[in-house]
C-alpha cells in the first residue's frame, strides 16, 4: 500500500478526535476509535494529553499538516501516550480492522 498524501496547508475545519465518545467526565474523555485497512480518521488536533489502548492492533501512519509521517505500529494490547498538539490524521495502511480506545486527560 502506498504512503498516505501529504494533508493540504489549508485544512479548514477539523474533525473529532474519534468516531463516537464512549464516557466523559470532569477528568477523562474516551473515544472509540475504529479504522478498517486503508481507512483515515481526518485531520485533527488533539487538546489535552491522551493514552490510546490498541484494542485490536494496526499499522498506522500518523501525518501531520507540515509533513512530518510517524510509523505508528500498534500491537494489539498497547498503549501509548502522546502530549497533545500538532493537527495530524491517522491511516490503517495494515491489513487488519484497527480498534482502540483513546482516553483524553482532561
Amino acid at each position: 500500500m502506498s504512503a498516505p498524501a501529504a494533508p493540504p496547508a489549508d485544512h479548514g475545519p477539523l474533525a473529532p478526535v474519534g468516531q463516537e465518545i464512549v464516557l466523559e467526565n470532569d477528568r477523562i474523555r474516551v473515544w472509540h476509535i475504529r479504522l478498517e485497512p486503508g481507512e483515515r480518521q481526518p485531520l485533527h488536533r488533539h487538546d489535552h494529553p491522551y493514552l490510546v489502548v490498541a484494542v485490536q492492533g494496526a499499522k498506522n501512519v500518523i501525518q501531520t499538516v507540515d509533513g512530518v509521517r510517524i510509523d505508528a505500529d500498534e500491537p494489539t494490547g498497547g498503549v501509548v501516550y502522546r502530549d497533545p498538539g500538532a493537527v495530524h490524521m491517522l491511516t490503517n495502511v495494515g491489513d487488519t480492522t484497527y480498534l482502540a480506545r483513546l482516553v483524553e486527560l482532561l
